[in-house]
């Protein structure tokens, strides 16, 4: 059965949201510019022009903020996502590379917010307490392929997409650590992307289970006849 369209907001809830939508804004742009733990609750009042109790009418802590930043970053991944997954043509690689080229651009356009954010979400102890969303949108896309016939059945989906997510996130916290790196986010994401789908052993003609700087005594049958 399909779901009833949202109800339009009324007058009041607009303005509502306007007050949230600007305070919350007023928050990443000083977190950006001098960082979480140095912006304090009344700066944030000051700068989105509301008394410091109208604060605590839409966000009871400072951490909830963070916790606003990351739910926002889920929507807009499930979001993409969803328009990603109406291609029927296209194969898991290309699902999982516009997953990965999402999660670049995310960060990429907004570093100084990512990295200030971030440090607070690690600080809050977010990685450990949340669900692991973006593991569990990378183990969808693995499910489908592996539907397809693409991936192979004896792979467990959640673990690769815990694999990838754990990979996005180290790699995030280094690239967030280090402005002046020379290789952009989107392309570390990439190869590892790349890494996790092809391998990372040079295989002899002599089979998939024998490496090229070895030489066993008999060649290993090939995976499919395992």
């Amino acid at each position: 059965m399909a779901s009833e369209p949202a109800r339009p907001l009324g007058r009041r809830e607009r303005s509502k949201q306007r007050v949230r939508d600007r305070i919350y804004t007023s928050a990443l742009t000083l977190f950006a510019e001098q960082g979480y733990d140095r912006t304090t609750i009344d700066q944030i009042a000051e700068h989105a022009d509301v008394a410091r109790g109208t604060f605590f009418n839409y966000f009871q802590r400072k951490e909830d903020l963070v916790t606003a930043w990351a739910e926002a970053r889920k929507r807009r991944l499930e979001l993409c996502m969803e328009e990603s997954m109406r291609s029927r043509d296209d194969d898991v690689t290309v699902h999982l590379e516009r997953c990965m080229a999402a999660l670049a651009e995310f960060n990429e356009s907004e570093r100084e917010i990512t990295a200030a954010m971030l440090q607070a979400w690690v600080k809050a102890g977010q990685p450990l307490l949340e669900e692991p969303y973006a593991g569990q949108v990378f183990a969808n896309i693995i499910e489908a392929g592996r539907q397809r016939g693409e991936v192979t059945f004896d792979i467990d989906p959640m673990r690769v997409g815990n694999i990838l997510r754990d990979s996005y996130l180290g790699l995030l916290y280094r690239w967030s650590q280090n402005p002046g790196g020379r290789v952009p986010l989107h392309i570390e994401l990439r190869e590892v992307l790349r890494i996790v789908l092809t391998g990372v052993l040079s295989y002899s003609q002599h089979g998939r289970g024998t490496p090229a700087s070895s030489t066993p005594a008999a060649p290993l049958a090939p995976a499919s006849q395992a």
